[in-house]
């Protein structure tokens, strides 16, 4: 009975990692067609260097046997646009769990400030209780439902305006980071091409919604 029950554990085993191998391979294709609609280019190899190209962005730093792969690049309504999937790895042996998750980086067209926007949790709210740095809004709402960071509180202010706060508490939750440059929105699952879609939807509904005077002043310009 033994030989037998080992026998089936080592079926079920390779069946597994079969299926797993094929529902990759699907949706390695499935990400490629969608890329070539809209104009993006796409590579499954793996690229374990992005953490070193966004230094700033949290998510990318986690564990350790970290890259990024199915990577699609190119133009998102006018602004260079970094779709991926990531790994990463934590612990080691027998008590080693992969980590898998999907994001998009778009580059703004003016210098940025650092920023952190992200779903509440529950580490965020026993941290608060001890005055940690969480930044709150006139909104109870947004600011029950958002944990928001930034360095420069006036910047997190100008950036999180009414209009913004509303747009973030209608759309599917991400967590967003600001660098000098760009912005990233993660989930902690793999998109498909239409969550990909959403995702860099998105982040131009977020570049959209910045306000003019910040802009302005960002881009070095006077006021009118």
């Amino acid at each position: 009975m033994e030989p037998f029950f080992i026998a089936v554990v080592i079926a079920l085993v390779l069946g597994a990692i079969v299926y797993g191998c094929l529902a990759s391979e699907k949706r390695r294709k499935e990400l490629s067609a969608w890329a070539v609609s809209k104009g993006l280019t796409f590579s499954s190899a793996k690229d374990s260097g992005m953490a070193n190209y966004f230094t700033e962005f949290k998510c990318l730093h986690q564990g350790h046997s970290r890259y990024a792969y199915n990577i699609m690049r190119g133009d998102w309504r006018g602004q260079p646009v970094l779709l991926f999937d990531y790994h990463y790895a934590t612990g080691s042996g027998k008590n080693r769990s992969d980590h898998y998750f999907s994001a998009a980086i778009a580059t703004a067209p003016y210098p940025l400030q650092p920023l952190m926007i992200r779903p509440e949790g529950l580490f965020d709210k026993i941290t608060e209780f001890f005055g940690w740095d969480d930044i709150d809004f006139e909104s109870a709402e947004f600011s029950r439902k958002f944990y928001v960071a930034s360095p420069d509180r006036k910047w997190a202010y100008d950036v999180i305006h009414q209009r913004m706060m509303d747009y973030l508490l209608a759309s599917e939750r991400y967590t967003v980071q600001f660098d000098l440059c760009s912005i990233i929105a993660a989930r902690s699952k793999q998109f498909g091409p239409r969550e990909f879609e959403a995702a860099a939807e998105f982040i131009h509904g977020i570049l959209q919604r910045m306000p003019e005077y910040v802009v302005r002043r960002q881009k070095g310009l006077s006021e009118p």
